[in-house]
């Protein structure tokens, strides 16, 4: 499943060819798009958005369409009028003069009144989202140690998008091999030092996936695998989907867990405690 550096990201070609330009085709593969195709067509596009995993996009009629790739929804973006080779089904697309958003193999897709769009299930539990509400690391921090959080396992709320979202399977892995923290620790078995830190990489780490599509490990080693080319899915990560191998750091083997029947990457000896 994407997770939010991959939907803002996304999120930041389809307002290319989609914001302020009017819709010359709509295609209408899902049911809730095929009553409104002769209204989006014509319409304008005034913003896009990505909220955590979910894609927002606004026209101008005052309609507003709300879709979730789960787990095989795929954006493409394309030239006016040209379609990907590909099996996948095409749900929902937009063309305009500047291109086509593409929407391919999600089934999580609804139009809503814009006024009402943050009335959808999804929307109305989300925490902050990293990469659009930029929340501080005294916020983070602070909810962290609220009472409805505080006694969960990481490795549990840290896929819980009510704490923050847009966090997925990759960047719970991630965040906490650089936090220093085991999996199974819970936020008030922490110290103040060790919150404030995972509070810290819970922000970058997230920002940096997003910055460089998908790469977690630091700005050196990320500049090295650019240049020396390194393949993309050996290179881009600390821990995650990355078993057997070495820590990049100490040299331990990493281990692979299950937490929530999801897989989760762990180096013991540099993050004990579990």
């Amino acid at each position: 499943m994407p997770e939010g550096p991959e939907i803002r990201r996304s999120r930041d070609k389809l307002a290319q060819v989609l914001i302020d330009a009017p819709v010359t085709h709509v295609d209408a593969g899902h049911s809730a798009i095929q009553s409104h195709r002769q209204a989006f067509t014509g319409s304008t596009v005034i913003n896009v958005e990505s909220r955590g995993k979910a894609m927002l996009i606004h026209f101008d009629i005052g309609l507003s369409v709300y879709s979730h790739n789960q787990l095989y929804g795929l954006w493409y973006v394309r030239k006016n009028g040209e379609y990907p080779n590909t099996n996948r089904q095409l749900r929902f697309g937009l063309h305009t003069a500047k291109g086509a958003a593409l929407l391919y193999s999600a089934s999580d897709i609804s139009v809503w009144p814009t006024a009402e769009i943050q009335s959808h299930p999804f929307l109305v539990k989300l925490g902050p989202d990293v990469l659009n509400d930029c929340p501080s690391v005294e916020e983070i921090t602070e909810r962290l140690m609220m009472t409805r959080f505080q006694g969960r396992k990481l490795a549990s709320l840290y896929l819980d998008q009510a704490f923050l979202a847009g966090i997925g399977n990759y960047l719970r892995s991630e965040i906490l091999f650089f936090a220093g923290v085991h999996p199974d620790l819970r936020p008030k078995d922490l110290t103040a030092e060790q919150r404030k830190a995972l509070a810290c990489v819970s922000i970058e780490v997230t920002q940096r996936a997003y910055k460089t599509a998908g790469y977690t490990v630091p700005d050196a080693f990320y500049r090295y695998a650019k240049n020396h080319k390194l393949p993309y899915e050996a290179s881009r990560f600390m821990v995650f989907n990355r078993d057997t191998q070495s820590c990049r750091v100490c040299e331990t083997a990493i281990v692979r867990m299950e937490r929530g029947n999801r897989r989760i990457y762990v180096c013991k000896q540099c993050q004990p405690g579990g």
